[in-house]
């Protein structure tokens, strides 16, 4: 019998804002899944098992600061997290483990493990880790239909390489930017500076991936944002937490003000899932150990419960 490919969440919370735990991926059964995915591909040894590593589990730890319990009222999403859906299956399927002796399989494992959620049926919803992990989550969507990349960030993520590492936290929209079933990139929030050199911002332009700083952004707001994003259409959006303003995310490895708010931020979640379809969420680079009163820890939860509601409201899940 071969391994799972998932683990209990390690945690005094044992799943994501009280779901259901489910780790037999063979036999999953849901409509929207928790998964996390601690490990990237480091670019030092230093770095392979960094304290975004520990996000996962710190983001299920503020579940209960997210909602105290699910059937409550919220106002992010007009009702109750499932919004008294009963046929709703809102499950977490656990944390993709690494191996210390092969620190590669945990990409192999992730690919694996989000094919299996969307062969369910399922809306993944995933819990990094460094922004790395956002390399295998696409990889996994190769045979779907093709979508859109949202990308909300500080920083512009298109490295070909650092220290020989082509799938590491600097890369991902470069990586993506090569798949053939992505239809287009559009970032917003960037600001300050990161990886990127002049080389990188020419060939982000040269893509032609849609580019908003953060600074147009509060001139414009979001909804000139979004207009920008093809109408009906499929999406899947990545959120780095440092695209975030620190005064909402603090846990991060390189604040810099004038982020993207929290206003803002919901606003482009409900946008999306009603100018289209989201058919995926990750939220990367959250170093617990940096965090101020689980702040940055209940936003993402946030962000996810925001998902959550909305999605369900919008009947993505009504066709059943």
């Amino acid at each position: 019998m071969s391994k799972p490919l998932t683990v209990p969440p390690q945690t005094n919370h044992k799943s994501m804002l009280f779901s259901e735990l489910a780790l037999d991926l063979d036999n999953l059964v849901a409509d929207i899944a928790i998964l996390g995915v601690p490990f990237g591909s480091p670019y030092t040894p230093k770095d392979y098992n960094n304290d975004q590593s520990n996000a996962p589990t710190a983001i299920r730890q503020a579940s209960d600061r997210v909602i105290r319990s699910p059937e409550r009222y919220d106002y992010d999403i007009e009702g109750p997290l499932l919004q008294h859906r009963d046929d709703i299956r809102f499950v977490d399927c656990g944390d993709v483990p690494s191996d210390l002796y092969n620190p590669e399989i945990h990409y192999q494992r992730t690919v694996s493990a989000v094919k299996k959620i969307l062969k369910a049926g399922a809306l993944p919803l995933i819990l990094g880790g460094d922004h790395g992990i956002t390399n295998p989550v696409i990889e996994a969507y190769a045979d779907e239909e093709p979508f859109y990349l949202v990308h909300v960030d500080a920083h512009l993520d298109w490295r070909d390489e650092v220290n020989g590492v082509k799938t590491g936290l600097s890369s991902p929209i470069r990586r993506a930017s090569e798949k053939p079933y992505i239809k287009g990139i559009y970032q917003v929030g960037m600001r300050s500076s990161g990886s990127a050199r002049q080389q990188e911002v020419d060939d982000a332009a040269a893509y032609g991936s849609h580019v908003m700083t953060s600074y147009e952004l509060h001139k414009v707001g979001m909804e000139s944002f979004l207009a920008q994003i093809p109408d009906g259409a499929r999406y899947y959006l990545t959120i780095d937490a440092d695209g975030l303003d620190p005064t909402i995310m603090p846990a991060v490895l390189g604040p810099a003000p004038g982020g993207v708010d929290y206003i803002q931020i919901r606003e482009l979640i409900h946008g999306l899932i009603h100018k289209g379809r989201l058919i995926g969420m990750d939220i990367v680079e959250i170093t617990p150990a940096k965090d101020i009163n689980q702040m940055s820890c209940l936003v993402a939860g946030r962000l996810i419960l925001n998902v959550i509601g909305a999605t369900i409201k919008a009947g993505y899940y009504d066709e059943k």
